[in-house]
């Protein structure tokens, strides 16, 4: 019997490697044409120096490249490639050009390899990338406190005047939390694509946004309910609630501080400093949310601090990734398990709005919450106003 059952599997999977074979070798019949020399160099990061420019460079394409001519501004212009001009599959170099750029002025790279093959890269606004020291080290720093604690910390103040609300008020309080939410996790989808966007094809930077959202909303989902198994509790308690919200928020913040840092470390200032005013001022009503699961308790001092510190925090460590170290594809993955760990919240606030409802014969969506769940959403989408352009 088992040798029928193990044949019953083998043939089908021979047939199947068969068939994949000949396709493979024949091309199904369909005659072929010459294919046109396949090269990827990607430029991961432009540094502008005193003396000019050095590209981070990778090759992550199938074959060998060797990179033969630069030009800037339409111009030939001498290079030095350490370690080497030629790069194997997934090799890395550093180009660099002395070249007089000028403060401000944007400036246009253009990378030729042996077989024509021309990658460009541009800088937008000239002017010295922020280096690793400790001056701004200690700035950029600043800047992260200030988008991230702070406004967060000024949410959470609203908590006395909240605390007076009754039940069916809190709980409108939390469907507007979900709303916050639900919002958040949206953005910082799209935001993961768009950085995923920027990484070598090959890496597939949106399907690691995906992989890092399902797996760490699967992973939360099934720590939840192992937990529950475990104590045979009915679910988190009301900080557990906001400690988990305060480390979705701050896993979406930690995005907010790679777009800042980034954007200072690309020489964009101006839109730098944009960001910083909009993230302030988006980041207040997140404050609100991480404080809504506590209205029924009595929290401690250092219970506030703690939440805020979870929430703001990220955004300082994001200022300091994406102004020294950023990566298109390490951006992605935060962004996507950022968004697994936002979309966690959201079913489990939802999950216990139901169930708080269904205790008390009530209807599980109620006009007062419906409400609360609509202003959220409108609350971020206007203050999102301050940030998009």
């Amino acid at each position: 019997m088992k040798i029928k059952l193990i044949f019953t599997v083998l043939i089908p999977m021979a047939l199947l490697f068969g068939v994949i074979g000949w396709i493979f070798a024949n091309g199904a019949g369909v005659e072929k044409e010459p294919a046109a020399p396949i090269e990827v160099l990607n430029i991961e990061r432009i540094i502008v120096t005193k003396l000019g420019f050095e590209l981070k460079v990778s090759n992550t394409g199938p074959e060998t490249l060797t990179i033969a001519q630069v030009m800037v501004d339409d111009s030939v212009w001498n290079f030095s490639v350490s370690p080497g001009a030629t790069l194997e599959r997934f090799d890395k170099a550093t180009v660099k050009i002395n070249y007089p750029w000028v403060q401000g002025d944007p400036h246009v790279i253009k990378l030729i390899t042996e077989n024509a093959i021309i990658t460009e890269g541009e800088v937008a606004a000239a002017t010295l990338t922020p280096q690793a020291n400790f001056n701004n080290f200690l700035n950029y720093g600043l800047i992260g406190f200030y988008v991230g604690i702070v406004p967060i910390g000024l949410g959470l103040l609203w908590f006395p005047f909240m605390k007076r609300f009754r039940r069916k008020t809190i709980n409108a309080i939390l469907a507007l939390t979900v709303g916050l939410l639900l919002f958040l996790f949206v953005g910082t989808l799209a935001d993961g694509f768009e950085i995923g966007a920027e990484a070598p094809s090959v890496l597939q930077g949106n399907m690691v946004v995906i992989i890092g959202a399902s797996l760490t909303f699967l992973l939360l989902i099934g720590f939840d309910q192992y937990q529950i198994k475990k104590k045979e509790s009915k679910g988190y308690t009301p900080f557990a609630m906001s400690l988990l919200m305060a480390t979705g928020i701050g896993l979406h913040n930690f995005g907010e501080g790679l777009a800042i840092g980034s954007s200072f470390g690309l020489g964009e200032a101006a839109l730098g400093t944009f960001l910083i005013i909009g993230f302030t001022l988006h980041n207040i009503t997140e404050g609100i949310g991480i404080a809504a699961p506590l209205l029924k308790t009595k929290p401690r001092i250092r219970d506030f601090l703690l939440l805020g510190t979870i929430a703001g925090g990220p955004a300082i460590l994001g200022t300091w990734f994406g102004g020294f170290i950023f990566s298109p594809i390490m951006g992605a993955l935060f962004l996507g398990i950022g968004a697994g760990a936002i979309l966690q919240v959201i079913y489990v606030i939802t999950k216990m709005l139901i169930e708080d409802h269904r205790t008390h014969k009530e209807q599980s969506v109620s006009w007062l919450n419906l409400s609360g769940f609509t202003i959220g959403l409108l609350i971020m989408y206007f203050t999102a106003f301050f940030v998009k352009f």
